[in-house]
């Protein structure tokens, strides 16, 4: 793999967002894309910094990709492998603080993990242990370093050594794992087998070994994931129309869908959105 480039782009808007605190005082959020050579694996670089007046709550509906994530609060660092999670994330900010971390494309960390994707779901664990004492220094280094461009550059350096090449039969899921997150027609686990060309035993053990979650729960997440983004609207869509629109059967299971991973009910969170937009 080549160098780095030295010329950053920013990453598109983030979704699945729940809920994002309204905090005094400064929060910070960066999304840095990857050098060319790291495109196949790596979605994105993150950067959170905060000093808050007071302490807030995010919220949100991850993607199924793993993070490896570097924070430091206060004197405290830690240095950690989060896997995919089957459901929501939802964290208290408070004081100052700084995160780092690095977003990994569904099914691209396979290949350093070296063994099947469901090993890590539902965990986080110390980055010695899965990327060993290289991935120990290199958390050192990135703690050591002031700027997120510095930052960046040892992360990927780091990378670069690492990585081999994505396995086809990876780069296959990889890109269907993100079709389903735009693509309305994949609303069926049927279909994503049939868009890669498998048949359904197939499709689960892949998802099992590169992604850690079955694809009926990556076809769910990204339901709602597109469900929160149109609740969230100035003039949300009926629950009826919502419901149909996204392949549900009738307005009844998309509301119990909705509550059981999200925590509240549509008509819920639709409240709770515009309350905290009549207090921006």
């Amino acid at each position: 793999m080549g160098n780095a480039s030295s010329a950053r782009h920013a990453a598109g808007p983030p979704r699945g967002i729940l809920r994002r605190g309204q905090p005094g005082g400064k929060n910070e959020h960066e999304r840095i894309l990857p050098s060319p050579a790291l495109a196949p694996f790596v979605a994105h670089f993150w950067s959170v910094r905060w000093a808050l007046e007071a302490p807030v709550v995010v919220e949100t509906l991850p993607h199924p990709s793993v993070h490896v994530v570097l924070e430091e609060h206060g004197r405290r660092r830690r240095a950690e492998v989060a896997g995919v999670g089957t459901g929501r994330f939802v964290r208290q900010l408070a004081g100052e603080g700084h995160v780092f971390g690095i977003k990994f494309r569904p099914g691209a960390f396979r290949v350093l993990l070296g063994a099947p994707m469901t090993n890590l779901t539902d965990r986080v664990v110390p980055i010695g242990e899965v990327l060993g004492r290289e991935g120990k220094r290199m958390a050192r280094a990135v703690f050591s370093a002031a700027e997120l461009e510095a930052k960046i550059a040892i992360a990927e350096s780091f990378l670069e050594r690492c990585l081999s090449p994505l396995p086809l039969e990876i780069e296959r899921v990889r890109d269907l794992v993100e079709r389903m997150a735009t693509d309305r027609s994949l609303l069926r686990v049927e279909q994503a087998a049939s868009a890669l060309d498998v048949d359904l035993r197939t499709l689960q053990r892949r998802f099992r070994q590169y992604v850690g979650v079955s694809p009926k729960s990556v076809i769910l997440r990204y339901r709602l994931h597109e469900a929160a983004e149109r609740l969230k609207a100035p003039k949300p869509p009926s629950l009826a129309v919502l419901a149909a629109e996204l392949g549900y059967a009738d307005q009844a299971h998309f509301a119990r869908e909705f509550k059981t991973v999200v925590g509240r009910t549509p008509r819920r969170f639709v409240a709770m959105e515009g309350d905290g937009a009549s207090k921006k």
